[in-house]
């Protein structure tokens, strides 16, 4: 899978959450889940939930910690189907 393809995937799963329309359109590797796209912690639950969901992985705490913008989380989704294989 490559990065264009992952960073539009995770597009599609946060776009429900997101209270920062101009930042969600500008998304880039290195944008914030919270403090760019404002999505509260209890929503970047959620976030997460569907990312496990979509990619059938598992996402310990200590990912979900650092799971704090889009080039975390697809470096974090990437080792974890890297794990599967």
């Amino acid at each position: 899978m490559n990065k264009e393809q992952t960073i539009e995937e995770l597009k599609s799963i946060v776009k429900p959450y997101i209270a920062n329309q101009e930042a969600f359109d500008t998304l880039t590797e290195e944008t914030d889940f919270i403090n760019d796209l404002k999505i509260n912690s209890a929503n970047l639950v959620d976030v997460i939930l569907d990312i496990e969901e979509k990619y059938n992985i598992v996402i310990d705490n200590e990912s979900m910690e650092r799971m704090i913008n889009v080039k975390s989380a697809m470096e974090i989704i990437d080792a974890k189907l890297s794990e599967k294989e």
